[in-house]
């Protein structure tokens, strides 16, 4: 091996690590936030917040467990449906709706 297909190899790695920095920050940064923002979401949810589930659904908390909750849906109050946290994509909290 000469000197040139050494500096050569180098220069290629140097380029995958600025591309994978790149890549992290455009990619794996920016969904790792998301994931945060949705836990905390359902963390700081409470009975009585306005929900919007994944399917599209909007109901109201009326009960709540550590990984399930229990959704009253539009007017009938014979409508709730227990389903995951995580089919939750949206939560109001009660104050807010109130206003």
């Amino acid at each position: 091996m000469d000197a040139q297909s050494g500096m050569g190899m180098v220069g290629m790695i140097i380029w995958m690590v600025i591309l994978f920095g790149i890549m992290y920050f455009l990619m794996i940064r920016p969904q790792k936030k998301e994931q945060k923002r949705i836990q905390a979401m359902l963390h700081d949810m409470e009975v009585g917040d306005s929900v919007v589930t994944t399917g599209g659904f909007y109901g109201v908390v009326i009960d709540m467990t550590e990984e399930d909750v229990i959704v009253e849906f539009g007017n009938n109050k014979n409508c709730r449906i227990p389903m995951r946290k995580q089919a939750i994509a949206e939560v109001e909290k009660a104050e807010k709706a109130a206003e």
